[in-house]
């Protein structure tokens, strides 16, 4: 009996170690998806290869940490810190919250650097397009002239010591949809690896963060859309890990009056949306609030210098397609796209 005992043990520990390896293994689920209905989109996180049970209450944290950027920073939501800054326009200071100051800090940053082209107080104008939502309209120029001037980044007053912040003259508003996604995926990115996760892709709204990597360590593939009004078909794709991918284009939210189309992004400088050579700016970093602005500068500075201040930007890159068809490509990236469409074809 003595002897056999160590071969019993032996197995024992065996069957053991199989046991754990099956419950380690079928604990988790492949991925598990919640959908969201904040900043004014519809938002998917997906958690790959994560606990299920603790990944559920992951899931409703993220719900929880996107409301409360939405409470805070919608133009929409009476009493968040945006409409009330710009309920006391001309008027008063307003203090708000870290996260707000934050991302109204970080928009005056992006507005030196675009020259002006990419403005948070851009709010008056895109309430007269209202391009998005039910009122839409192509205003008539008085009715863009009359308010031209209430855009002007330069008038946001910040009181840092005390997080508040004022606009200096009355009928100016701020909008912050062009960042505050951004920002949100990022805040959630972190979130997610500090309780644990690994691997996941965010999609908010079309503002993508892939988190770590996929099955076997290789890298998400991310498909780039064909800016053709034709939502849903990709020209190429990249493959990323630990990336936000944002793209700004006309094929988003548009209206059209005699078969002319005017998309969504407005030129602070003439109140019309932006004409020039581009479709759409597709950046890439590790922080999804460079994407959300940069992709919005980008387009609005054009080709040319979209394409120069984006390369003078460490760490930031960006696919550039023209009305023609062609695609430009940063530097670090024109080895890692892979382009699957004819009718496009890389000129750089």
């Amino acid at each position: 009996m003595n002897k056999k005992k160590p071969i019993l043990v032996f197995t024992i520990i065996i069957l053991c170690l199989i046991f754990l390896g099956f419950f380690r293994t079928y604990s988790k689920v492949p991925e598990q998806s919640k959908t969201f209905y904040s900043l004014g989109t519809v938002s998917e996180i997906t958690l790959l290869d994560f606990k299920k049970s603790a990944g559920e209450k992951v899931l409703d944290n993220c719900d929880k940490i996107l409301r409360d950027i939405d409470n805070k920073m919608s133009v929409h939501i009476p009493g968040s810190d945006v409409s009330k800054i710009n309920e006391n326009a001309g008027k008063n200071f307003v203090k708000v919250s870290k996260d707000t100051f934050t991302v109204i800090e970080a928009s005056i940053k992006y507005s030196k650097l675009s020259k002006g082209n990419f403005d948070v107080t851009i709010g008056p104008m895109s309430n007269l397009w209202g391009i998005g939502t039910d009122s839409a309209k192509v205003p008539s120029k008085s009715e863009i002239d009359n308010i031209l001037n209430l855009i002007d980044y330069k008038d946001i007053v910040l009181d840092k010591n005390n997080c508040s912040v004022k606009l200096a003259r009355a009928g100016m508003k701020i909008d912050l949809g062009a960042i505050a996604k951004g920002y949100a995926a990022d805040k959630l990115a972190i979130y997610l690896k500090s309780n644990g996760v690994d691997s996941a892709i965010l999609s908010l709204g079309g503002n993508i963060y892939t988190l770590g990597f996929k099955n076997n360590n290789e890298p998400f593939r991310v498909g780039i859309q064909d800016p053709q009004l034709s939502r849903g078909n990709s020209i190429g794709n990249i493959e990323v890990s630990n990336k936000s991918i944002v793209t700004s284009g006309v094929y988003e939210r548009y209206i059209k009056k005699n078969n002319k189309i005017y998309h969504h992004m407005i030129n602070p400088f003439n109140g019309y949306p932006f004409e020039n050579e581009l479709n759409s700016v597709t950046i890439i970093s590790d922080k999804s609030i460079n994407c959300d602005a940069l992709s919005t500068s980008a387009f609005g500075l054009g080709l040319d210098e979209g394409l120069k201040m984006i390369e003078g930007i460490e760490n930031v890159d960006a696919i550039f397609i023209t009305k023609d068809n062609k695609i430009y490509l940063t530097n670090n990236i024109k080895n890692s796209f892979d382009l699957t469409d004819d009718n496009f074809y890389i000129a750089n």
